[in-house]
């Protein structure tokens, strides 16, 4: 739904909910996606959510409320009593149910769960045991599993019966007696083929599938190697205990970027939204890796206080110390911002390590020729300067780029090397570290051709 549409709809809902006219109001939900819908109460102030949310019928409020952001969640959940709560969550997939009972206080998830049906509080046990971020603790169990001497006819009336509460039905998954999977069959297959044929005879043998414990992240790269849109989940002896589908993938993958993005900025990662967190959290996030970036920052200062005398003799030389230090900066960060890009997605692998330092090298080399040429004019004809020191800062150009690409790319690969997660070195950390080299480059430069 565009934003224009979005907000004419808000209007005509709330002149609904004026008026009163409930009827109107549940009728119009009722013909609207679920996304929208959800979309739209985030706009609404919290007692007109909540009333709006009241009058939908017990399947789609569920439906809406998986999709609502978790402080709307929270809110709605609170603010109901806890029978309906508790009917809430027994209509929740289990891992949505168990994402939303892991941001509320005990007390108040204690007292949902009682409410809720026994089978439903077993489920969000069974998924709260898993560690935190790993793919047991992402899955949800609500799935189809089918018996391989079960005719077509006879899995086709269980798809029936299981499937009004299952994630998805366009894959069931064949269990063997100790609940072992042991191949899998499409729906599509099932429709297609005879109703007396086994289902032994029509599945797939070889199932692609991830054990409990496996880092969510690697679950993520699996989906889209294999370009699944669901995948099942097996403990250490093999037993199905539940499926991940691409939904919870992408959730995955934005909260493993935003992750990446908070690390390269040099922030604490965190699971809380930006206006979730308040001044003194934020501060907390950022101030370490600023303390320590300031206090590395001072090595910058020693190196220029070394070489005060020659910055005396040739003061033209400082004019390009902000120059030069930041161009190192930016073609550090090209390298690694591109080298954890392909290592996080798999495109680089350490066969490839060598390949991507030497193709950085080269880069690097060609930047500084091309960086330095364009320079060079610059400082004879607009900046006036002796062809000595033009030489000067050129020479530093070239070294600096190069010397930027190459540290950037080996200390990102190095990183990964020994499984320190490499975004962590990128932009501020490899900043200091190459304004600090190209000082010392470009000061040994000037010394040897300016003999100051």
């Amino acid at each position: 739904m565009a934003v224009n549409e979005e907000r004419n709809v808000l209007a005509e809902i709330e002149d609904l909910m004026n008026q009163k006219q409930y009827s109107a109001l549940r009728s119009k939900a009722e013909a609207m996606n679920e996304a929208d819908i959800a979309a739209i109460m985030e706009d609404m102030e919290d007692e007109n959510m909540l009333k709006l949310f009241r009058i939908f019928p017990k399947d789609m409020a569920s439906d809406v409320f998986a999709m609502l952001e978790p402080d709307s969640q929270q809110y709605i959940i609170t603010k109901l009593s806890e029978k309906e709560a508790g009917i809430i969550i027994d209509n929740l997939q289990s891992d949505d149910a168990v994402d939303l009972l892991e941001e509320m206080p005990a007390n108040v998830v204690k007292k949902i769960l009682e409410n809720a049906r026994p089978d439903t509080r077993k489920d969000i046990n069974h998924l709260l045991q898993y560690p935190d971020d790993s793919a047991g603790s992402v899955m949800t169990v609500e799935f189809i599993d089918l018996k391989e001497d079960m005719s077509v006819e006879e899995a086709i009336q269980r798809v029936r019966k299981l499937g009004v509460d299952s994630e998805t039905i366009n894959t069931c998954y064949v269990l063997d007696a100790k609940r072992k999977l042991i191949g899998a069959v499409a729906l599509r297959t099932l429709l297609l083929k005879k109703a007396d044929d086994r289902i032994g005879a029509i599945m797939h043998g070889s199932v692609i599938s991830c054990r409990t414990h496996d880092d969510e992240e690697l679950v993520a790269q699996m989906f889209q190697k294999y370009d699944f849109n669901a995948m099942p989940v097996v403990d250490a002896e093999n037993r199905m205990v539940g499926i991940i589908t691409v939904d919870d993938v992408i959730d995955i993958i934005q909260k493993e970027t935003t992750e990446d993005i908070e690390k390269m900025a040099a922030i604490i990662p965190t699971d809380k939204p930006y206006l979730k967190t308040n001044i003194f959290e934020t501060w907390k996030k950022r101030i370490p890796w600023l303390l320590l970036l300031m206090i590395s920052a001072t090595f910058t200062g020693s190196i220029i206080t070394s070489y005060e005398n020659a910055l005396s003799k040739v003061v033209i030389l400082t004019a390009y110390i902000p120059m030069l230090m930041d161009t190192g900066g930016n073609a550090g960060s090209q390298s690694t911002t591109e080298v954890v890009r392909g290592i996080s997605l798999n495109e680089i692998g350490r066969k490839d390590y060598m390949r991507v330092i030497w193709k950085e090298m080269g880069v690097g080399l060609l930047c500084g020729v091309t960086l330095a040429a364009t320079n060079f004019f610059k400082c004879i004809w607009f900046d006036h300067t002796t062809i000595a020191v033009a030489a000067v800062v050129c020479l530093t150009l070239i070294c600096t780029v190069f010397f930027s690409k190459l540290v950037g790319s080996t200390l990102t690969i190095g990183l990964a090397k020994i499984g320190v997660d490499p975004a962590v070195v990128a932009s501020p950390v490899l900043t200091t570290i190459i304004d600090a080299l190209s000082l010392i480059i470009y000061f040994t430069i000037a010394t040897q051709i300016l003999g100051v």
